[in-house]
């Protein structure tokens, strides 16, 4: 850091100070040291700031001065996410929602609660609970993990089959702008007219406007809800048994896959009592009225049966439930005591690729010499391959991040997408060449010209500019027709 930057660093924390409170605005090295990454750690960065607001208010006065001062903004809810998503920068501030933690209203009536962003998601659901009503969208960080940052990411869980996405379960926003206005987006009715802005907000990874209000739908906790653990002694027999089950006509709230090492770590991690001699598990979950839970749980274990799983368990009661659960759900911290570290993936495949993309995994966990462990969201396609590797080894973390960008690619291949609810980030960034041709990218920057014209939020990620894409060499150019030939590359 050259003395002008340091000078300037300093004369921009002192304009923050005289906008806001001091306990609002955190510069000083040791403060600033718990904000260089989100949940991917690999990626640091430090911010000039960090601002904590208390208010709307402070939100656009902060906003204004950034955009007059041309810094840029990062805004972070929990620092949970997985792609890099929150990650600072070092010419710019962070924007942390952590004190936007109220809920603001539930209407029973029409099954709504209203919070601020940084609510963490299964706090609406207990706020809920005592009307009989919960909030679907479950991720596995959902104890922790704020609803801001799962409609940054328009995030999942192992429900969300049935249920959907954040982007199925919320109806309206209340951002700001880069310039400081106010906009709602959506409404308090099922549906609005006009462009569905609210689905564009939705995993736009903070680079259109700060999210300020929430609105989102609650449902009526299922009278009866069901869980069976088939397990199966081959991986790909496994991921062909999740097709027969979605081809029959049942709808499971959660059908998760793991392999062994996944089972066996969660079984190590929560005594989840999982089968730990079995290559592979389906947990199922089917959930509704009484009769309706009992008739799609036979006809899930016949079909489950066909499809080549030779034990079959169904939870006694609620509790055993629970355990079953909690053992999935545990799957990522307890995959971090089998090395030193372990770098999180996640893509999505049509369902009937799931056995195909499972082989494929293992072909270049064997080519790169590198441990994978699998966890889906099996049901929906959605897979979350763990690597393993160790960080203090040279060169294994670039080796890792190969991989990991190979297994997308290869989801891509396969009709897939290299993102499913965590982002992209600055972690798929790369990839995103491969997946979207340069007229689409193209596009996706005019979207963000239009919200932020300056590009002053959080410049960098998700969108590869197509000098970067051209550098990753993805960028397709056809018979020698550059698209777009007016637009600087290099």
């Amino acid at each position: 850091m050259t003395l002008n930057s340091v000078i300037n660093k300093n004369n921009f924390v002192q304009s923050l100070l005289k906008i806001l409170p001091s306990q609002c605005v955190l510069h000083e090295a040791e403060d600033l040291a718990p904000y260089e990454c989100d949940g991917l750690s690999v990626y640091r960065a430090t911010p000039m700031a960090v601002v904590l607001p208390d208010n709307i208010e402070q939100i656009k006065t902060v906003l204004t001065l950034c955009h007059t001062e041309n810094i840029p903004v990062v805004a972070r809810g929990a620092g949970t996410g997985l792609s890099g998503g929150a990650l600072p920068l070092d010419n710019g501030i962070l924007l942390s929602l952590a004190r936007f933690n109220q809920i603001l209203d539930i209407d029973t009536e029409n099954r709504t609660a209203r919070v601020q962003p940084g609510v963490r998601n299964l706090a609406i659901s207990e706020a809920a609970s005592t009307h009989g009503l919960y909030y679907a969208p479950d991720p596995s960080s959902q104890i922790a993990c704020s609803i801001g940052g799962n409609v940054a990411e328009n995030s999942g869980g192992v429900h969300c089959l049935k249920y959907g996405l954040t982007v199925h379960n919320i109806i309206k926003l209340q951002i700001i702008t880069m310039q400081g206005e106010e906009l709602t987006l959506g409404g308090d009715t099922l549906d609005s007219p006009g462009y569905d802005l609210l689905a564009l907000m939705t995993g736009s990874e903070g680079l259109l406007g700060i999210i300020t209000e929430i609105t989102v739908k609650l449902l009526p906790k299922p009278a009866a809800a069901r869980v069976m653990m088939a397990s199966f002694n081959d991986v790909a027999t496994a991921g062909q048994a999740v097709s027969e089950v979605i081809a029959s006509g049942i709808v499971p709230a959660g059908l998760e896959l793991m392999d062994n090492a996944a089972i066996r770590a969660a079984d190590d991690f929560v005594q989840a009592g999982y089968p730990r001699d079995a290559a592979a598990i389906l947990l199922c979950e089917v959930d509704g009225n009484e009769h309706e839970v009992a008739d799609e749980l036979e006809q899930a274990k016949a079909v489950l049966k066909a499809s080549g799983a030779v034990e079959i368990s169904i939870a006694g009661d609620e509790q055993e439930r629970l355990k079953f659960w909690a053992g999935r759900k545990a799957a990522f911290p307890a995959v971090g005591r089998l090395a030193p570290d372990y770098y999180c993936m996640d893509g999505t495949i049509p369902r009937h690729q799931i056995a195909t993309v499972l082989t494929r995994i293992h072909e270049l966990s064997d080519e790169y010499g590198l441990d994978v462990v699998n966890v889906f969201h099996a049901g929906d396609g959605n897979l979350h391959p763990l690597i393993l590797y160790d960080a203090n080894i040279d060169g294994e973390l670039e080796r890792t991040e190969e991989l990991g960008g190979r297994i997308l690619e290869v989801c891509v291949e396969l009709g897939g997408s290299i993102t499913g609810e965590h982002g992209v980030g600055m972690e798929k960034i790369n990839q995103m060449c491969v997946q979207y041709n340069s007229n689409e990218l193209t596009q996706f920057h005019a979207i963000k010209y239009a919200f932020d014209p300056d590009g002053l939020l959080n410049p960098g990620k998700a969108i590869p500019t197509l000098h970067r894409c051209a550098e990753f060499g993805a960028m397709h150019v056809h018979h020698g027709q550059l698209p777009h030939p007016h637009i600087e590359r290099f």
